[in-house]
């Protein structure tokens, strides 16, 4: 058994020793101290004061999550164990509260509830008997204003308003990385912002309603960052950025066709121009001058396999070209060695006498 002292904050376990003829130590009890006295007169100045901060609190919740928890697995038992509770604690005659046994999740909770009311709890006796005991001590004041039933209702709320907050956060942030700028990487030498605007104006007049500021980086990058026309219009960022992937092409077209920059991206700006979030290059078409190199290479074919045997083209103009220059050089050689002819005239009669045999 469990003797303690008249506040209850001292406890000592013994046995009990009762008997038919004897009450043993069921009468016996400790001697307060000190530390029992200091929190009896903290109780009592609280009790006058009527002071208990975290009770005034609207959605203050007095419980602990594990006693919620329980108390939502078996709201109807829960619901009689807190009245039992709170019969006890208005009591002041009372100083001690006995449960019959049960099984020990039901002590658990009876253990919870005692913990976030203030008070003691031991569980006595073996099984299938053991059961839990309830006691005042000085640090208990005043049982919990609010009911376990209240405390769920409030806890729901919390829950529906995190959740709820939780999604607007999501929304916003989906927003806010929605594209709302170009990127324009490795701009011309000497390009100047008058020169992209007056560039870029007519794709810009196709979207009356949004307005475009340019920007340069420290990156040495140019950014296009696009924004209500008028400050009074309100245009959701999913808006904007299906207006930006439609001005894509036509915008890369021109940076690519003015040589204006080597890339155009979309991206996400945030309101110091911090870059959050960048589209691929390639999205869509290749833009930038890489584009235009890649016209003027031609296609590439795969090497074509000859059949045994088959010389290569290269092979053969080779072989023609050492062919010429063979005839070219025994030509050279027999006109060296042709006798010089005296009389040009006698040799032309000679010629023509020889043809003319040769005809008939």
């Amino acid at each position: 058994m469990l003797i303690t002292c008249g506040c209850q904050h001292l406890k000592q376990e013994m046995k009990c020793n009762a008997s038919k003829s004897s009450e043993g130590n069921s009468k016996k009890s400790l001697n307060c101290d000190d530390e029992c006295a200091r929190l009896e007169r903290n109780r009592k100045l609280a009790l006058a004061l009527n002071v208990d901060p975290e009770a005034q609190k609207d959605d203050h919740i007095p419980y602990s999550t594990d006693t919620l928890k329980m108390f939502r697995e078996n709201v109807k038992w829960s619901q009689e164990q807190e009245r039992e509770f709170r019969v006890f604690a208005t009591d002041d005659t009372e100083k001690r509260l006995r449960f019959k046994a049960m099984p020990s999740h039901q002590r658990s909770f009876l253990h919870s509830l005692a913990e976030d009311f203030g008070l003691d709890s031991e569980s006595m006796d073996p099984e299938p008997h053991r059961h839990v005991a309830v006691f005042k001590t000085p640090r208990f004041v005043s049982p919990p204003t609010k009911t376990l039933k209240e405390c769920v209702r409030i806890q729901s709320n919390a829950e529906a308003a995190a959740a709820s907050l939780l999604e607007e956060q999501r929304r916003l942030r989906s927003n806010n990385e929605a594209y709302n700028g170009f990127l324009l990487k490795h701009p011309r030498f000497g390009l100047t912002i008058d020169t992209l605007r007056s560039d870029l104006t007519p794709q810009f007049n196709a979207t009356p309603g949004l307005a475009f500021d340019i920007s340069w980086l420290p990156t040495e990058e140019i950014v296009i960052k696009a924004k209500p026309a008028t400050p009074w219009t309100r245009i959701e960022a999913s808006a904007i950025e299906a207006a930006l992937k439609a001005m894509k092409a036509p915008v890369a077209a021109i940076v690519s066709m003015k040589r204006l920059a080597e890339t155009c991206q979309l991206c996400t700006l945030d309101a110091s121009l911090n870059i959050l979030r960048r589209g691929l290059e390639d999205e869509g078409a290749r833009d930038g001058w890489n584009r235009v190199a890649s016209k003027a290479v031609g296609p590439r074919s795969a090497p074509q396999q000859r059949a045994v045997g088959e010389k290569s083209v290269y092979t053969v103009l080779g072989s023609r070209v050492k062919d010429a220059k063979r005839k070219q050089e025994e030509d050279k050689k027999a006109l060296a060695e042709e006798v010089p002819v005296d009389d040009w005239a006698e040799e032309v009669r000679r010629e023509e006498m020889r043809e003319a045999g040769g005809e008939d």
